[in-house]
């Protein structure tokens, strides 16, 4: 296998990028909860704290699956999260009973998020192994295929739900995705030379990494990230409907903001290895900042074209993350100091909705995505660099 990667290290990208085409489920998340509320009985504030719950697992996730990866290589991680992320929608398809929300957070929403937490580190460090001298095209391209899989999924699960109903969706991509992820995983294998890893680089373990004060300033700023877009998203149909657009080009909003999640990681990778991190997540931040303040106020068409961009700043930034963790913390343990750091993701999706739904005022979600943006922009101008170069 080493001989054929060497060789072919772009099937290393494509096998990345066919794993993560089918693990978008949060971008997707808008076009089922719809049906999960019919389906299971639900109202719409359960439905979307099914949504916040796979976020919340997926932070916790990435900690378990970098160890995991750490140890036994991406492999191994990959088939345990594809088994994980199938048997979350097999479950919810096959058994999961109507009225009972609780149960849909244990059976779907944390073995999904997990399962997508250990196929996400270990793709993304896998290629940035691979790709050590251009790992912002590396998780670009990755990336870029996280972003598609929100119109690949709205699509594929419209069609699905019309055909089989809600349950019936839920056990076919379950079905696709043990398939797809599981013949992908097997391409995935760590290079055995250290050509891979630069030997100017202090590698920080865990622990030594969450002593400093870069590794709880990236935290708050990937906390601070999550509600300009996440406390939207699992509503974004009904909002833009209720702003005047009818349900198919509210549906378009999922679609038209998949496409641009998918620029924005593309193109914030790219440029990112040309300004370096920290000023491309700046730059983007007060992207958030500004255009949460329009989205506050935007009908019409304009909800469309403000939450397209939206979801370009959002994406951008979490397709900077995993080369920023690398740069400052070395890349022996990237896959375990990434799940470190995006704990911050899985705080940021809980406790944001938690608090917008206690502030019981109709601008709260928009007041919350303001003030979180803002503060995330202040945390990046702290942020500097441990290995004596620009970060």
């Amino acid at each position: 296998m080493q001989k054929f990667l060497k060789k072919h290290r772009w099937s290393i990208l494509a096998a990345g990028a066919a794993i993560q085409v089918l693990t978008g489920i949060p971008s997707a998340w808008g076009v089922f909860q719809k049906s999960v509320c019919q389906g299971y009985r639900l109202d719409e504030g359960d439905s979307a704290m099914i949504f916040s719950f796979v976020i919340c697992f997926f932070g916790i996730g990435c900690v378990l699956g970098g160890l995991l990866q750490d140890k036994k290589g991406p492999r191994v991680a990959g088939i345990a999260g594809t088994v994980l992320l199938g048997a979350g929608f097999l479950s919810a398809g096959l058994w999961v009973p109507a009225q009972n929300p609780w149960v849909f957070y244990a059976a779907f929403s944390a073995p999904v998020g997990l399962g997508c937490a250990f196929l996400y580190p270990a793709v993304m460090s896998c290629a940035q192994k691979w790709y050590a001298d251009k790992k912002g095209l590396a998780t670009g391209v990755i990336g870029g295929a996280v972003g598609i899989s929100g119109a690949v999924l709205t699509a594929l699960g419209r069609w699905l739900i019309g055909m089989w109903g809600i349950r019936g969706a839920f056990c076919a991509l379950g079905a696709g995705m043990l398939a797809v992820c599981g013949a992908a995983c097997l391409l995935l294998e760590n290079p055995k030379t250290s050509a891979c890893s630069d030997t100017k680089a202090k590698n920080y373990t865990p622990g030594q990494m969450v002593k400093t004060r870069q590794y709880w300033l990236l935290v708050a700023v990937v906390a601070l990230s999550t509600p300009a877009v996440l406390l939207f998203s699992p509503i974004i149909v009904e909002l833009a409907q209720q702003r005047g657009l009818s349900e198919k080009a509210a549906l378009s909003c999922i679609v038209v903001g998949s496409v641009c999640s998918a620029a924005g990681r593309l193109l914030m990778s790219w440029l990112s290895d040309k300004i370096g991190r920290r000023y491309t997540d700046m730059l983007l931040f007060a992207g958030l900042c500004g255009l949460s303040v329009w989205f506050w106020r935007a009908g019409g068409w304009w909800v469309l074209v403000v939450y397209s961009m939206l979801t370009f700043c959002y994406s951008g930034q979490a397709a900077v993350l995993p080369s920023a963790v690398t740069d400052l913390f070395g890349p022996r343990h990237t896959g375990v100091n990434y799940g470190f750091v995006a704990l911050g993701m899985s705080a940021g999706s809980v406790g944001f909705p938690l608090a917008a739904r206690l502030l019981h005022l109709t601008a709260g979600r928009h007041v919350i995505a303001i003030a979180a943006a803002g503060v995330g922009l202040v945390c990046l101008f702290f942020l500097k660099p441990t290995q004596g170069e620009r970060l």
